[in-house]
């Protein structure tokens, strides 16, 4: 299926790592968050128990450039991406459990 015009897909070669088989959860982080320890536990947890969802964290200080194409202004901030890589949910801030399976329904079909 070819790539819809204006949609941005991330994959391996940004992230530093490979998406997940039903959907990604990339979380940006700084190594002075403290809201981003918290988050990585939630989205770890989120990830063990929906089989084929991965979880990235990505160091927003060493990948400035992607950082600033998607408009990430702090952290921590998640991107829900799809089997496909395509963004489809975004959140600032440390998420609630319940919001990322919400969020990952979208992501799943």
């Amino acid at each position: 299926m070819p790539e819809r015009a204006g949609v941005r897909r991330l994959g391996a070669a940004e992230l530093g790592a490979g998406l997940g088989r039903r959907a990604t959860l990339v979380q940006f982080s700084s190594a002075f968050c403290q809201p981003c320890r918290a988050t990585r536990r939630t989205l770890a947890e989120v990830a063990a128990m929906i089989e084929g969802v991965a979880h990235v964290e990505v160091d927003a200080e060493d990948h400035l450039a992607l950082v600033r194409e998607l408009e990430i202004e702090r952290t921590p901030t998640v991107l829900v991406l799809d089997a496909e890589g395509r963004i489809v949910r975004r959140a600032t801030g440390q998420p609630r459990r319940v919001d990322v399976i919400a969020a990952l329904g979208h992501a799943v079909g």
